[in-house]
């Protein structure tokens, strides 16, 4: 399933990003907005979106750090170097790079952990925040019981030592359920890369210590998104039997957050591309 062509208007680059190399696709004209993918995506997963948003704001589309074939950041004990706050970092110096002060970012699944942590650091530089399928981690876990941990159990397991990389690596296409739901080749050839799980394995463990450490401390200093945001769910996903009124969730992260649950499964880009792409350019255009 080639992915090229839906970005064929796309100029395809690799920029050093405060000592990190991510592969990045960029096109459209207008107000910047980065687009950040989950687990175990790549950029590609915008492929449909992107074209869209490109009509009125310049698009960009990198590989998180870590993943697909982007740079791999050292691994460390305590995993900060794949923490959201490192990731947050290095995407903040891309758009520096690329000219771009200030633009808004769209994150979905891991890729919304790491907008969420920009729009947090970096307030002065992020002007509009939309969170695709996720709540914050801090929040996610302050709030873990059986049912999140039923079906949620995959976070406990990849944040164990070792042995996620070599149950993953022994058959990629069997972890990732391939022949149930095809991906494009780009995220397949990430998924059947070794640095590439490894990297993907260490956000997960950064997400249950380091990134819960700084979710939490925000909260309690009283550090708040400060930009509007924009909180879209998949109806087909369990967000709403596992938190309620996902938007309440939200409301601990800033005053008056907008959403609603879009028709769809977890992968909202590939699932509803032109529905999500209507609801971010009517949120951008307005301003919030």
């Amino acid at each position: 399933m080639p992915s090229e062509f839906a970005f064929s208007d796309f100029a395809l680059t690799r920029v050093d990003a405060d000592g990190v190399e991510l592969r990045v696709r960029s096109g459209g004209s207008g107000p910047a907005v980065l687009l950040l993918h989950g687990h175990p995506r790549t950029h590609t997963t915008w492929r449909h979106v992107a074209p869209l948003l490109a009509r009125d704001h310049t698009v960009v589309c990198p590989d998180l750090p870590g993943y697909g074939e982007s740079g791999k950041p050292p691994t460390a004990p305590d995993h900060a170097p794949h923490s959201k706050r490192a990731m947050a970092r290095h995407l903040a110096a891309l758009m520096r790079e690329l000219g771009h002060e200030r633009f808004a970012v769209v994150g979905h699944d891991r890729g919304g952990y790491v907008a969420t942590r920009l729009a947090l650091d970096h307030p002065d530089r992020v002007t509009h925040l939309v969170a695709l399928d996720v709540v914050p981690i801090g929040s996610a876990l302050a709030r873990c019981g059986p049912e999140f941990a039923r079906s949620w159990w995959h976070w406990f397991f990849l944040a164990q030592p070792d042995v996620p990389e070599r149950v993953i690596n022994a058959d990629p296409d069997a972890w990732y359920h391939t022949a149930e739901r095809p991906v494009d080749d780009d995220t397949l050839k990430a998924m059947h890369d070794p640095d590439t799980v490894h990297a993907m394995v260490e956000d997960y463990r950064a997400g249950l210590g380091v990134d819960r450490a700084h979710d939490d401390a925000d909260l309690a200093a009283g550090v708040r998104i400060g930009c509007p945001v924009l909180v879209l769910w998949a109806e087909g996903d369990d967000l709403p039997a596992l938190y309620g009124d996902v938007l309440d969730v939200w409301r601990d992260w800033t005053p008056e957050p907008r959403g609603r649950g879009l028709a769809s499964g977890h992968h909202l880009a590939e699932d509803a591309p032109d529905e999500l792409a209507a609801e971010i350019r009517e949120f951008l255009a307005g301003g919030g």
